[in-house]
């Protein structure tokens, strides 16, 4: 799971896992903000230092232009963007890409515990040098 030319790998490795003990325990089905919760627990129980639903502001040229809330920011470097849906689509994704372009954030995860398999991908700035989200993975729980 942890390949050393993305960056922060071994943390999201780590993100990767503890989304998968979630959705191993809890299985697909519940509403997002119960994953949600359920992660934050995990993340704590594996000494992984988050923040949920941190309110980050926006801004357009300079001017704000209002706030919008992460699912989770992973130790001051990984935005993380849960969904509980039967399957994602590239508008999910867009809108991952968004925030870290909007945060200023290198690294994202965006996870979905809605599908039967765990799901996720690793999402890059596209004017990074690997321009595209990395790793469209469907896990078995």
């Amino acid at each position: 799971m942890i390949d050393e030319k993305y960056k922060y790998s071994e943390l999201t490795g780590k993100i990767i896992g503890a989304a998968m003990e979630v959705h191993k325990y809890l299985g697909n089905g519940f509403q997002e903000v119960v994953y949600q919760r359920a992660l934050s627990i995990e993340l704590n129980m594996q000494n992984i230092a988050h923040e949920r639903e941190k309110e980050m502001p926006l801004q357009y040229k300079g001017y704000d232009i209002g706030t919008r809330r992460v699912d989770f920011f992973v130790d001051e470097k990984i935005m993380v963007e849960i969904k509980a849906i039967k399957e994602l689509e590239d508008v999910h994704l867009a809108q991952a890409i968004n925030y870290l372009e909007a945060y200023n954030m290198q690294i994202g995860l965006l996870i979905n515990f809605g599908n039967t398999s765990l799901q996720f991908k690793r999402v890059m700035k596209p004017n990074h040098p690997k321009n595209q989200s990395q790793s469209n993975n469907h896990l078995k729980s």
